[in-house]
């Protein structure tokens, strides 16, 4: 992470852009066009929607500007104070009245940069900028949070290789649900919801976001990669409770893209007899088949 005394000066397209530094110094260049109002929070919400499109297409780059990750770590250390506040709310918290926070930013981050190049420390390779090793499961979230499946030996594979980079597995098996309260039932076991867990689609909703976005229920802290929903015979459920089984992809899928933005990942991966079956699209993204059966003729036969 090269950094020269004085910032370069050249205005060019942001698809030009090499890594986050790079993108960086074309809003220090014109950060009207880019912060309404010369807002540090939308900075930082852009720097948030950064890091989610490395996650998503797999790019291996090194990133500090999470809310918990590096630079804010460091501006506390560098300033000897403590506290639970984002980078961008610090900033802006302590930066003067007459004095513009987007402008402080940029001297803190040229500081914290000569910093980091004065210290530097081991980085995940880039030679492989779409390897999907530093994102397990990305194979499974790219294009679709909620993956279909056919031959319940391609499932069980899938399950294996997740299992093997540290995903916690939970296995359910809908075709045992004849109605709305079995699944709530299963579902609530398996995650071991609060007592409290109403057994509708809102209760859903709610304890489903606590474990995808912030952990468990359970008393295992171990996280691990993520952790991944694995239901089977699902097509027999969703016979029985079409509208339902509808609703829970779409609440799984809704929550599943939240995580990835506070860097969890919640996988689910469905088995349907039915190899024709089909669903609306869920939290705004479409339920796929998997790669291996993707094509209607690898499902025939």
């Amino acid at each position: 992470m090269p950094i020269e005394d004085s910032p370069q000066n050249t205005v060019k397209p942001w698809q030009d852009c090499t890594d986050v530094y790079d993108f960086l110094e074309q809003i220090r260049l014109r950060p009207g066009m880019w912060l309404p109002g010369h807002s540090l929070r939308h900075l930082e919400a852009l720097l948030t929607g950064y890091r989610v499109a490395l996650g998503v297409h797999a790019i291996d780059e090194s990133f500090d500007f999470w809310p918990e990750d590096r630079f804010r770590q460091w501006l506390h250390e560098s300033r000897g104070t403590s506290s639970s506040l984002s980078w961008a709310a610090e900033i802006e918290r302590t930066t003067p009245a007459d004095c513009n926070p987007v402008e402080e930013f940029f001297r803190l981050l040229d500081e914290y940069r000569r910093h980091v190049a004065s210290k530097p420390t081991p980085r995940t390779s880039r030679t492989s900028r779409t390897s999907k090793a530093g994102f397990p499961g990305i194979e499974y979230m790219g294009n679709t949070f909620v993956t279909l499946f056919w031959r319940r030996r391609l499932l069980n594979q899938a399950v294996q290789r997740l299992e093997d980079r540290d995903f916690r597995v939970v296995r359910l098996a809908a075709g045992q649900w004849s109605t709305e309260q079995d699944m709530h039932r299963a579902i609530a076991a398996a995650l071991q919801f609060p007592d409290y867990y109403g057994h509708n689609l809102d209760a859903l909703n709610d304890c489903l976001g606590d474990v995808a976005c912030y952990g468990g229920y359970d008393d295992d802290s171990a996280e691990g990669a993520g952790r991944v929903l694995a239901f089977t015979d699902y097509d027999r459920f969703a016979a029985a409770c079409p509208e339902v089984a509808q609703a829970v992809l779409d609440i799984i899928a809704d929550r599943a893209r939240r995580a990835a933005v506070l860097q969890r990942r919640l996988i689910c991966l469905v088995h349907s007899n039915d190899p024709d079956i089909q669903f609306d699209p869920v939290g705004a993204m479409p339920v796929m088949w998997n790669s291996d059966e993707w094509m209607d003729a690898n499902r025939r036969g």
